[in-house]
């Protein structure tokens, strides 16, 4: 077959899904990358400061449930239905929080927001499988991670600039408007399209199904449901009295870690040797990053008088960095070796975090905390890729799918959980005056317990797997 009759994603028969689906990640990513920019002036203009991270941890938890669903719908029906719901989950979520007039509302659209993006991240995936042969799923995903790319790089100004301009408002219905119309194009292109089991390969076909286990989905779904409700739990522990807060959010982080075990290699919580240990890092830093991230902009903005669109600068700076360092690892990844990357990597993320403590502990020169983070930023550019990577060389066949989930669930649970906690920490708990203290404290507490899972990832079980086709 000449080069120019190979499929490609850009085949008239495919171009609408593909652009339509790429664009649903790009609004994704905008949003995301949003929120952490606005959530300042939503929280002050909602009364809503006691509650600041329940908007970001709520997103996350619920995520987790919409994973979980939509994957034992697809499996059992087939993508379309659960892409429809899981976008219009999406959409309606992002309604509700730009139309909210509190922060309680604004906190359900958040929740309602997050069942439809982690659904539709799994949706997407399956749509691939039935609609692109194997040769273009490569393509396809580069494609879905360089959607990442430009909302990495303009998105938190972007956010600041509407919120600036216009009114924080909008960062959520311009996203909706948006979101509805790439919605109208995949549907459009979808119709007609086969999205059955059976429409690839004889491998998917009835004694597949057969095999499928019984009764694991109803687990998964239940465990996945205690999951989010402790870490939003942990969350609106801030908004409770000083005496209870602690607590009703000790109770939550015992639920979440018995619920998360069925979920996770045996050994996680143990920091075992190997994928164990690489799961329980994945977790521990991104909830680090993460926490200490969604309170930079506010950081800037409250303490310095920075705008949303200056204060987003720094957002930016660490995808810079991020995407830089993530080069660097899909490149040398191999020669430097787990042991050597995640000193690299936790050294420069607390660098980053001991900038932030510097400015919030003395108001020393607010523009140290946006290269601090540009710093912190190529950390987590360098180690994460690595850890998405060294969990596939660990994984067989027969285990692909549980290890790459307890992967996206763990990340997902340790950032809500610890972003929960360091809302706790910052309305109960203030340091000298100041939670801002409390909340950096917190990250660099977890970086440095990161070291004992770090150290001990391994190199991998000999099978290779491509550092740069790992996703953000």
């Amino acid at each position: 077959m000449s080069a120019a009759a190979e499929p490609t994603i850009w085949d008239r028969s495919r171009l609408g899904i593909t652009v339509g689906t790429v664009v649903l990640i790009f609004l994704a990513a905008i949003e995301s990358l949003a929120v952490t920019t606005v959530m300042p002036i939503v929280a002050r203009d909602l009364d809503g400061e006691a509650l600041f991270a329940v908007a970001f941890s709520a997103t996350i938890s619920t995520g987790v449930i919409g994973m979980v669903a939509v994957g034992a719908w697809s499996d059992r029906s087939g993508p379309r239905a659960p892409l429809y719901t899981a976008v219009a989950l999406f959409a309606a979520g992002l309604l509700v929080s730009g139309f909210s007039s509190d922060m309680h509302t604004f906190i359900l659209g958040r929740l309602i927001q997050g069942l439809g993006a982690g659904g539709q991240t799994v949706a997407l995936y399956v749509v691939v499988a039935r609609v692109y042969p194997p040769q273009l799923h490569g393509r396809i995903f580069a494609a879905y991670a360089a959607a990442w790319v430009v909302p990495s790089l303009i998105g938190p100004f972007l956010a600041g600039a509407v919120t600036e301009y216009l009114h924080w408002r909008w960062t959520f219905l311009g996203v909706a408007v948006l979101t509805a119309a790439a919605f109208a194009l995949v549907v459009s292109r979808l119709r007609g399209v086969s999205l059955d089991a059976d429409a690839g390969s004889d491998a998917d076909g009835p004694a597949d199904a057969a095999e499928r286990p019984r009764g694991g989905i109803a687990l998964r779904m239940l465990l996945a449901v205690l999951v989010a409700a402790g870490a939003v739990t942990v969350g609106l522990a801030a908004d409770a009295p000083a005496a209870a807060g602690g607590p009703i959010a000790l109770a939550a982080v015992l639920v979440i870690g018995f619920s998360l075990l069925p979920l996770l290699p045996k050994g996680t919580l143990r920091a075992v040797s190997g994928l164990p240990s690489t799961v329980l890092m994945r977790g521990i830093v991104a909830g680090a990053f993460f926490a200490a991230e969604a309170y930079v902009p506010k950081l800037l903005i409250d303490r310095f008088g920075f705008s949303p669109t200056v204060a987003g600068l720094a957002l930016t700076l660490a995808a810079i960095g991020w995407s830089g360092a993530s080069a660097v690892q899909g490149r040398y990844g191999d020669r430097l070796g787990s042991a050597r990357i995640t000193w690299i990597a936790v050294l420069l993320m607390l660098t980053g975090v001991a900038g932030l403590l510097f400015v919030s502990a003395i108001g020393a020169d607010p523009w140290i905390v946006i290269v601090a983070w540009g710093l912190a930023g190529a950390g987590m550019g360098l180690l994460y890729p690595r850890l998405t990577v060294l969990t596939l060389a660990y994984s067989t066949t027969a285990n692909e799918g549980f290890n790459s989930a307890a992967l996206s669930i763990f990340e997902a649970s340790g950032s809500a959980v610890t972003i929960a906690l360091a809302g706790l920490g910052f309305a109960l708990l203030p340091v000298l005056g100041t939670g801002y203290l409390t909340v950096y404290l917190l990250a660099a507490v977890l970086l440095l317990f990161s070291l004992v899972p770090g150290l001990r990832m391994g190199d991998g079980a000999g099978r290779t797997v491509s550092a740069e086709s790992a996703p953000r």
